[in-house]
C-alpha cells in the first residue's frame, strides 16, 4: 500500500473512531509498528491528526497532559457533577463495602449518601475527613500524598489495594474515549484507579459529558468493564451499553 494511501486509511479511522491505537493500525492496514507510529508522526506534523502515547485521536479532541488542581476542578460543572453524584450515591446498598476514589465529583457523593451502614475505603484525604464527620465507617489507604490532588498514591496504597475486595468502586476520570477508553494524566493515580478497579465486584464512572473524547497521557481502564454515570450522553456513545444518563 502506498504512503498516501496508508494516510487516508488511518484519517478514515480517525474520523469514524476519533482515537485509534498503533496496534489497531498495523492489524487493519496490515502494516509493522514502526511504519505505523512513521505515518502518524506525519500525520501529526501536518496538523491531521493529534499523537498520543499509543496510537492517534482527531485534532478536534482534547489531550489532557497535566493534572488540574482540586482547586482548579472545584467550580467546574457544578451542577452536572451533584447531578451525577446523587445518582450515584442512590447506588449505595447497606452494608457495601465500597471504594471512593480521589476526585471532585465522587467527593460530591458523600453530602447526598443516605446508607450510612456502608463501609468505605478511600485514597483521598479530605474525603475521609467528610465521611468519617458524617458518622460512615471509613478507612484512608496510606502511602505518598499528592499534593495538587489530595489523593494518596504509590506501592504502599497498592498493596492494602490488593488485599480488600469491594462490592463497589465509584471513581473519577479525566477523559473517556473509545479508542483510549479511561485515562488520567498521571501515572501514578492511574495505577491506584487500575489496582481499585480490579477488586470491584461492580465499578462505576462518575463522568460529566465534557470528558468525553478528553484523551489523557495514561489508560487505567476500559470503557466496557464498567458503567459510566453521566448527566448527558453524547450521541456518538449511546450505542455503548453500560452509559447510563443520571435523572
Amino acid at each position: 500500500m502506498l504512503t498516501e494511501q496508508r494516510y487516508e486509511e488511518i484519517l478514515k479511522l480517525i474520523e469514524e473512531k476519533k482515537s485509534v491505537t498503533v496496534t489497531e493500525i498495523c492489524e487493519l492496514l496490515h502494516i509493522s509498528e514502526s511504519t505505523a507510529r512513521r505515518d502518524i508522526n506525519a500525520l501529526d506534523q501536518a496538523g491531521r491528526l493529534v499523537r498520543v502515547f499509543g496510537g492517534a485521536v482527531a485534532s478536534d479532541m482534547t489531550f489532557e497532559s497535566r493534572e488540574p488542581t482540586v482547586e482548579q476542578k472545584q467550580d467546574k460543572n457544578v451542577s452536572e457533577k451533584n447531578q451525577i453524584a446523587r445518582y450515584a450515591a442512590s447506588l449505595i446498598e447497606p452494608s457495601d463495602f465500597i471504594y471512593l476514589d480521589a476526585g471532585t465529583t465522587t467527593g460530591c457523593m458523600i453530602e447526598y449518601m443516605t446508607e450510612l451502614s456502608a463501609t468505605v475505603v478511600t485514597n483521598a484525604v479530605v474525603h475521609a475527613q467528610r465521611l468519617a464527620a458524617r458518622g460512615i465507617h471509613v478507612y484512608l489507604i496510606g502511602g505518598e500524598l499528592k499534593s495538587s490532588t489530595e489523593a494518596v498514591v504509590g506501592s504502599q496504597a497498592i498493596h492494602t489495594l490488593l488485599g480488600y475486595h469491594f462490592t463497589k468502586g465509584f471513581f473519577g476520570t479525566n477523559g473517556v474515549s473509545r479508542g483510549e477508553g479511561l485515562t488520567t494524566p498521571d501515572a501514578g493515580e492511574a495505577l491506584i484507579k487500575q489496582t481499585a478497579l480490579g477488586q470491584c465486584r461492580k465499578s462505576y464512572i462518575l463522568c460529566d459529558s465534557t470528558k468525553f473524547d478528553n484523551v489523557s497521557s495514561v489508560t487505567f481502564g476500559s470503557m466496557e468493564d464498567s458503567v459510566i454515570l453521566t448527566e448527558k450522553c453524547p450521541e456518538r456513545y449511546k450505542d455503548c451499553g453500560n452509559m447510563i444518563e443520571c435523572e
